[in-house]
């Protein structure tokens, strides 16, 4: 029981740590259109800075999941991408040609949270879309 408190602790300084290193990692300076450095970098979701994909994966882990229109996929939950039929992957390409291009990293967000995976059939065209 004594060694769970000291782990305890032992976390708890960790994260700590981290939280103090990235304050003070952060410089005071803000580009010319008056955003924050770091909310601007993030907002592209790369790896910028080595620190904005994990920044990005957190948020996204934190929002409550979108759908568009596509709730009748829900029923290939856990299906292996190489596991799907052209019809089947009709169903996803359908979808994703009737959103907008900003919105299919979005929706590739909505199905990875939903543990929907997108046919093989279509990852290059959605990677596409993304802009990726």
């Amino acid at each position: 029981m004594e060694s769970m408190i000291y782990l305890a602790y032992f976390a708890a300084l960790i994260v700590l740590a981290v939280v103090l290193k990235r304050l003070f990692a952060r410089s005071g300076a803000k580009p010319a259109d008056g955003t924050d450095a770091a909310v601007k970098a993030c907002a592209t979701c790369s790896e910028a800075g080595g620190k904005c994909l994990q920044d990005c994966v957190i948020e996204n882990a934190a929002r409550d999941i979108e759908y568009f229109d596509d709730e009748e996929l829900d029923r290939f939950k856990r299906r292996p991408s190489d596991k799907y039929d052209d019809d089947e992957a009709a169903e996803f390409a359908e979808v994703m040609y009737t959103m907008k291009p900003e919105e299919v990293k979005d929706w590739l967000v909505s199905l990875q949270r939903r543990d929907v995976n997108l046919p093989d059939q279509l990852k290059d065209e959605a990677i596409m879309l993304a802009g990726g």
